[in-house]
């Protein structure tokens, strides 16, 4: 497979200068927008109506400034495959224009994925289960890891490693997610949670911060361990101990034969690292 980071250093660069350092052969043009197919890898779901609205009203006055990024179709002839804007697209669409400034490039499947994920990271137009699943598509279908896509991407590994994290929720929370009823520093909180939906929607109901949020997690997470009877003080204050030395939470289940389990809980995949880091270096 041919290394998708040659010469590319993510999100810190503009799309046009990746496309420019990807040895891709690219035309300028004006053609048909009926020509233009969607792109089916396409990162972003939901578009604002209003936003397209202000957009399209943009466009009958000034015209489209940013060309399409598209490719040719590889199953309708005469055809173009949208890759970057299209925003632009729907609103130029809505605003009667026949004809727009595109940039015609060869790109692969991967590519394409990559070019879309870049453009819309960059304008910060996905949500973030929209984010979560692109670098889903990339692990899945394309043979990343988390390592390769925080490099492609220029976040660090723990942002993906948490954004995907997202997508391990009920779909109604993902759902909330998506049309920003949730915000993504409630989600993270949520995450985890076998009552999730439950929570997510005394927060929707009580309008809770974030903050107000977490306080509300840790009041239940505490209720339940003093509700947890079988647990002798002993056992209590070895979890405490252990929690306040490593930072996560610690639960031990100690069985009357003295055999039992012992479980961290840890908030993100740098506190996991960093617990996996010191077992090895101690065993």
């Amino acid at each position: 497979m041919i290394n998708p980071f040659k010469n590319k250093k993510g999100l810190g660069r503009g799309l046009s200068s990746l496309i420019g350092d990807s040895n891709l052969k690219s035309s300028n043009n004006k053609i048909s927008i009926s020509s233009i197919v969607p792109n089916k890898n396409q990162p972003r779901k939901l578009f604002e109506k209003e936003s397209l609205n202000e957009l399209s009203n943009s466009i009958k006055e000034r015209g489209i400034i940013q060309p399409l990024i598209v490719r040719k179709s590889e199953n309708q002839e005469d055809k173009f495959e949208l890759i970057a804007g299209e925003r632009r697209w729907q609103a130029a669409q809505s605003a009667g224009i026949h004809e727009v400034p595109v940039v015609i490039i060869e790109a692969d499947n991967l590519k394409s994925l990559e070019l879309a994920i870049i453009e819309n990271v960059q304008r910060k137009d996905l949500n973030p289960i929209e984010e979560a699943e692109s670098y889903k598509n990339l692990i899945q279908n394309f043979g990343y890891d988390h390592d390769s896509v925080s490099k492609f991407i220029g976040k660090s590994r723990s942002h993906i490693s948490n954004s995907l994290r997202l997508l391990s929720l009920p779909e109604k929370v993902m759902d909330m997610i998506r049309i920003n009823v949730i915000t993504h520093g409630h989600a993270k909180i949520l995450v985890g949670l076998d009552n999730a939906l439950l929570l997510a929607e005394k927060i929707i109901k009580k309008k809770l911060s974030v903050r107000q949020a977490e306080n509300l997690v840790r009041v239940l997470k505490q209720g339940s361990k003093k509700f947890d009877k079988s647990k002798d003080s002993n056992t209590i204050a070895t979890e405490n101990d252990l929690s306040d030395r490593i930072g996560m939470r610690v639960v031990l289940r100690n069985k009357k034969n003295n055999s039992g389990t012992l479980s961290f809980e840890y908030k993100d995949i740098d506190q996991l690292d960093r617990l996996i880091k010191i077992i090895k270096n101690n065993y």
